[in-house]
């Protein structure tokens, strides 16, 4: 083997082993970059928008506390607030898909695949008549003689609350008692006009809808009883078959003295009907963003209720029965303890990346091997040159001839060494060649034996003494 041949094939050696070292460093860098997205993934926060309102509302208060405590308390969930002119328009940007989350009430129309995370708070309708015979024209035809919700029929009604919910839920309860919705007449005031409202002599009937601790409930019942006397509260006997036909709405009682305890306002317990406010989202939502805000909304109630105190009615959605919208899977399964574990989530995960390396270094071993397909034929070509070079020892005629041959092969072996260590040949290519080595190494040390008899029958001469030379 020539200078030359040696020196280019060093400088292809070179070539190659560059070669092989960026193939490595991009096999890296996939890994590497598979596995640092993947914990990213796994480990940024939640981020989630919410839609709630309107302006200044006990709902927005909330909702604003529970963004304030989330970020002060974990890095778990972010929530991101999104104000709405009330609960019909924040409902309807979850149908739209503008948002993750929304406040509204449950008796609302709302997308068919909208689902329950929590219950925000439980409103109660409170229905009542003033008992004093003052005023004309309903006032005084009404007075003291409203006890039932059947006596309200021809009456006028004053809702509290300018949300269409609300009347629609006085028509609820009134065709559910079995009263003609159409000849009661409804007048309906912003929570802002409470006085306006205890002022007007023509109302027969007032229902406010909160919850039972609701400021603006107690204001109106005190201010009515301040103009019109001591409130008379009206059960709805029918509330059961009500929740029954309307599954939305929940069949409930309202506690005696709530309103008040001298005199007691209502003397006795109260049937009623039940409409609650709910943190609602989609069902495409995934489980995993569900169960984390769903922990962490609990994990904080404390917190939350610290800011603002009516967060205090924040409780867990129900999921032993059925309810409509139904609870989301992820809510649910925090709620039931069946929430899956990290492996039960991301095990099929991590085979698939398994998997994937495995192929990835599949895929590399084969390419290196094509890559390296040209040491190889090398490879297979110095085994050949070893074996003519046996040959040619075989038929050696001196000593020098078979240095030059193991020198030769010296120079294969260390090239063949070399691409080895860079893993350009594999194992089983270096066993091969090791056993042309030995039938090389064979061959010499058969050869030199043999000329080293030669030389000595050559000094013993034709009778086997030494030669006239030799005794010279």
């Amino acid at each position: 083997m020539s200078s030359s041949d040696s020196a280019r094939n060093r400088h292809d050696l070179e070539r190659k082993k560059t070669r092989s070292l960026l193939l490595v460093l991009a096999a890296g860098l996939m890994v590497f970059c598979l596995v640092a997205g993947s914990l990213f993934y796994l480990v940024q926060p939640v981020a989630l928008r919410i839609a709630v309102g309107p302006p200044g509302s006990e709902d927005q208060e909330v909702v604003q506390a529970m963004a304030e405590a989330f970020g002060d308390e974990s890095r778990t969930v972010r929530l991101s607030l999104i104000s709405t002119g009330g609960a019909a328009e924040s409902i309807a940007l979850l149908a739209n898909g503008k948002t993750d989350l929304a406040v509204g009430r449950a008796d609302l129309s709302m997308p068919s695949d909208a689902q329950t995370l929590a219950v925000l708070r439980k409103n109660y309708a409170v229905l009542w008549s003033p008992s004093a015979p003052i005023g004309k024209g309903y006032r005084k035809k009404a007075a003291g003689k409203v006890r039932e919700i059947s006596d309200i029929q021809n009456l006028k009604v004053g809702v509290i609350g300018k949300t269409a919910a609300n009347t629609a839920l006085l028509r609820v309860i009134l065709e559910g008692s079995g009263v003609e919705a159409d000849k009661v007449a409804v007048a309906q005031f912003g929570t802002d006009e409470i006085e306006k409202l205890a002022q007007d002599p023509t109302i027969g009937a007032y229902m406010a809808v909160g919850p039972l601790d609701s400021k603006i409930t107690n204001d109106a019942i005190k201010a009515t009883a301040r103009t019109w006397g001591a409130p008379k509260f009206l059960p709805i006997d029918a509330s059961e078959a009500i929740a029954l036909k309307h599954p939305r709405y929940e069949a409930e009682e309202i506690p005696a003295s709530v309103f008040g305890a001298k005199p007691a306002w209502p003397e006795d317990k109260v049937d009623t009907i039940g409409v609650s406010h709910l943190i609602l989202t989609r069902k495409q939502l995934s489980e995993a963003k569900a169960a984390a805000f769903f922990r962490q909304l609990f994990a904080a109630r404390d917190s939350i209720t610290q800011r603002v105190s009516v967060a205090a009615h924040i409780a867990k959605p129900e999921t032993e029965k059925e309810a409509e919208p139904s609870v989301h899977r992820g809510a649910a399964a925090v709620i039931n303890g069946t929430e899956r574990s990290f492996l039960d989530k991301y095990g099929d995960y991590f085979w698939f990346a398994l998997l994937l390396l495995s192929g990835i270094g599949s895929a590399a071993a084969w390419l290196r091997r094509y890559l390296n397909r040209d040491e190889r034929d090398e490879n297979t070509n110095h085994r050949n040159r070893i074996l003519a070079v046996t040959t040619e020892v075989r038929a050696a005629q001196s000593e020098q001839e078979l240095l030059t041959s193991q020198h030769e092969v010296d120079a294969i072996i260390g090239e063949t060494l070399a691409c080895y260590d860079e893993g350009a040949i594999e194992q089983e290519d270096l066993a091969a060649f090791g056993l042309v080595l030995e039938l090389f190494d064979h061959a010499i040390a058969q050869r030199r034996a043999a000329l080293q008899a030669e030389r000595v029958d050559e000094a013993r001469g034709p009778s086997g003494g030494p030669t006239l030379a030799s005794r010279r």
